[in-house]
C-alpha cells in the first residue's frame, strides 16, 4: 500500500520544476514532492540522479524522453491511478515546456486523475526579465526549426508580432540563426543570454548584427535563448507611409 492510500487521498501526478543551472534555485515545495514520491520519471536518469544526491533523497527513477514518452504515458498514468505519487521532471525547467512532459499531462488529463505543477525556475521568464525588451506581453515560440528555409519562414512570421518574442536556439546553430535575423529583424533590438543561473552566465543586446559581431568563440556553447523585440508603432507607420506612396 503507497503512502497515498494510506492516507485516503487520491495519487496525483507531480510537474516538478528542476533547476536550469544554479542548485540552489529548486524550491522547498519540490524537493519534497521528490522525497515523497513513490517514482521520478526523468528525461535522463543520470542528471536527475545527480540532483538527487546533491539532496541526499533517494528515489525511484525511471527514463521519460521524446523518444519514450508516450508508450510510458499509459504505464504512469496507471500508477496514478492505483494511488501512486509520480514526479515528472526534465534535466532543467518545467516538463511539458519545450521539454517531455506533454504526452503523459494530456493522458493523465483524459482519465480524469489529479495533475499539480510544482513551479519553478524557467528560462524564458529569466531570460526575458535580464533582455531590457518589454515584458508586459511576449510570445514563446519554442526552438526555431534546424533547417535553415524553415528557420527563416518561422522568423518571418514571428517578425510580424508586436509581443517581444522568446526562442530557444542550439549553440551549433546560433551563428546561422543571427545571420537570418540580421536579415528578418534588421534594426529591431534583441538579447541573447547563454548559461542562465550558471557562474558564466552572459547577455549580449543590440541588434543581431551587433550581436553576432560580438559572439565570441568561447561564447557557442551552452543554453541559449533569444529575446527579440516586437513590431513597433513606427516600424507599422513606415510601412503605411510606403504602401500609400506606392499606389500614388
Amino acid at each position: 500500500m503507497t503512502r497515498e492510500q494510506s492516507s485516503g487521498r487520491p495519487g496525483t501526478l507531480f510537474l516538478v520544476a528542476t533547476p536550469i543551472g544554479n542548485l540552489e534555485d529548486v524550491s522547498a515545495r519540490a524537493l519534497r514532492v521528490l522525497r515523497e514520491a513513490d517514482l521520478v520519471a526523468a528525461e535522463d536518469t543520470r542528471h536527475t540522479r545527480r540532483l538527487l544526491a546533491h539532496y541526499g533523497i533517494p528515489a525511484r527513477v525511471v527514463s521519460l524522453h521524446e523518444h519514450n514518452e508516450r508508450a510510458r504515458a499509459a504505464s504512469l498514468v496507471e500508477r496514478v491511478q492505483a494511488g501512486e505519487v509520480v514526479a515528472l521532471v526534465t534535466d532543467a525547467g518545467s516538463p511539458g515546456i519545450a521539454d517531455p512532459g506533454y504526452p503523459v499531462v494530456r493522458a493523465a488529463v483524459a482519465e480524469g486523475v489529479r495533475v499539480e505543477s510544482i513551479p519553478g525556475p524557467s528560462a524564458v521568464i529569466a531570460a526575458l526579465q535580464v533582455s531590457g525588451l518589454p515584458t508586459d506581453a511576449f510570445l514563446f515560440a519554442g526552438f526555431l526549426p534546424p533547417k535553415k528555409a524553415a528557420r527563416r519562414r518561422r522568423l518571418e512570421e514571428l517578425a510580424e508580432r508586436r509581443e517581444t518574442v522568446v526562442v530557444f536556439e542550439s549553440p551549433h546553430r546560433i551563428e546561422a540563426c543571427l545571420m537570418d535575423l540580421e536579415t528578418v529583424w534588421i534594426e529591431r533590438p534583441i538579447a541573447l543570454v547563454r548559461e542562465l543561473t550558471k557562474v558564466h552566465e552572459q547577455v549580449l543586446r543590440g541588434t543581431a548584427r551587433e550581436v553576432r559581431a560580438a559572439l565570441r568563440a568561447e561564447w557557442r556553447r551552452g543554453e541559449m535563448v533569444l529575446v527579440l523585440g516586437g513590431r513597433t508603432r513606427s516600424e507599422r507607420g513606415r510601412e503605411r507611409a510606403s504602401a500609400s506612396g506606392d499606389e500614388e
